[in-house]
């Protein structure tokens, strides 16, 4: 938490004279969501976690780039091409709803608000139509319902089951 406030307090520093405040904070939110969510499933030694958040991630933003190529959409101030769907959106809501799903509300809720503020950033700072925004979301969040399960924490699960002529059975399953 200390090293949270430091850094919102330094974020102010990492903008040039031309970007807003606002805008920083959104540009950094776009790394510092997906990059928390990796980060979250080295320290769990969460292996099956990492690898569904890399492709979920991966599929993120190659859904976005070619997207991006292909629509090559003005963007509101008319200073470049590409801004359809938002890269910064689609990247802060891969982290977001992949903390969500994989680790569940109480570390979904927060990490979506920051995503949201993202989006708004966007916005705000004239880089981003609203409908790029809300195409990046969606991407984001598809990318990450396609790959990610919820953490286990139970591993082992025990089965019964029985057929019409009284044969039992007992199943003992352990996930790893």
């Amino acid at each position: 938490m200390k090293y949270f406030l430091i850094l919102f307090f330094l974020l102010p520093k990492f903008g040039t004279c031309q970007q807003s405040t606002v805008e920083t904070i959104g540009d950094i939110t776009q790394l510092l969501i997906p990059a928390s969510a990796g980060t979250a499933t080295l320290i769990l030694k969460d292996k099956k976690g990492t690898w569904q958040f890399v492709k979920s991630f991966a599929t993120t933003a190659a859904i976005t780039y070619v997207l991006k190529q292909t629509i090559d959409k003005e963007r509101p101030e008319h200073n470049g091409k590409h801004s359809f769907p938002s890269g910064h959106t689609s990247s802060a809501f891969s982290g977001a709803s992949f903390i969500q799903r994989r680790y569940g509300w109480k570390y979904g809720i927060p990490a979506y608000a920051l995503a949201v503020y993202t989006g708004y950033s966007r916005v705000y700072a004239k880089k981003h139509y609203p409908i790029d925004v809300v195409a990046g979301a969606l991407i984001g969040i598809g990318g990450t319902y396609l790959f990610t399960t919820p953490y286990q924490k139970e591993h082992i699960e025990l089965t019964l089951s029985s057929t019409e002529n009284r044969t039992y059975l007992v199943g003992l399953k352990y996930r790893f």
